[in-house]
């Protein structure tokens, strides 16, 4: 079905690896087009219940994007390329009503870590490296890397490392709130199966909603409380929230 990318559907969990192992998974057109193919079959497909992306072979998950499209862009067309990607990619998986996590087994760099950083949330293995370059190329992440690194890290450290072009390890990433577990690169995805299967068990509408409520948090025409509220009385609505309660009171397992 896909090119680029491998999917498999197991138990509710879909996962995409990004299939370039040759070139260290970079993202080239067809990549991007691919995922975003691959985030649309996500919030189509009743039988997904939540994702993660991951990369093949040990070395990448993505290390960048294919620079050879590059040089023939100009100041026009390198803005139309960050707009389509972020539209396309980015933003549709941050914004995925369903969990899409990042299991990041090698280099994230440049493209790559803006790719794991709009995920819900990431796990690296212990050989993960992240950096955002582009200041080597002249350029600047464009792919959202400068608003979800500074969210994620704080604005200091966020600064420092796209000014430097620095890479981290996942040890540092771990201490800067970059990504919540480090593994062995042999445990990486079933670590990451193991937290979604937990939340499979919870309310698939109530994690919806707080994936939007989150997200409000860093949209600037939504007030975050308000949107909390506003989903918070949705949840009455559901029910999921009514089996919820009830099996609380009953002092039972709920049954969503």
């Amino acid at each position: 079905m896909y090119q680029s990318l491998l999917s498999s559907l197991e138990n509710g969990i879909f996962t995409i690896t990004i299939n370039r192992p040759d070139k260290l998974n970079a993202l080239n057109k067809t990549v991007i087009q691919e995922l975003s193919d691959a985030a649309d079959e996500i919030n189509r497909n009743k039988e997904i219940k939540c994702a993660i992306i991951t990369g093949a072979g040990e070395k990448a998950f993505v290390a960048g994007a294919d620079i050879s499209e590059f040089l023939s862009l100009d100041k026009d067309g390198g803005a139309a390329l960050a707009k389509k990607g972020q539209e396309m990619v980015f933003n549709k998986i941050e914004n995925s009503s369903k969990p899409i996590v990042a299991a990041v087994n090698g280099f994230a760099l440049g493209g790559g870590c803006e790719l794991a950083m709009s995920c819900h949330f990431r796990l690296a293995s212990e050989n993960a490296k992240f950096g955002q370059p582009e200041v080597n190329l002249g350029l600047i992440p464009g792919y959202g890397g400068t608003q979800r690194l500074t969210q994620l890290v704080g604005k200091g450290k966020a600064m420092e490392l796209m000014m430097t072009a620095h890479m981290i390890d996942a040890n540092e990433a771990k201490q800067l709130g970059l990504v919540n577990h480090v593994t062995t690169a042999e445990s990486l995805l079933q670590h990451t199966k193991q937290i979604l299967e937990v939340i499979m068990t919870r309310g698939t509408n109530a994690v919806a909603k707080i994936i939007g409520a989150v997200n409000a948090y860093y949209d600037n025409s939504k007030n975050g409380f308000e949107e909390e509220i506003k989903l918070f009385g949705e949840c009455f609505g559901t029910d999921e929230m009514k089996e919820g309660v009830s099996a609380f009171l009953e002092k039972r397992k709920p049954k969503f």
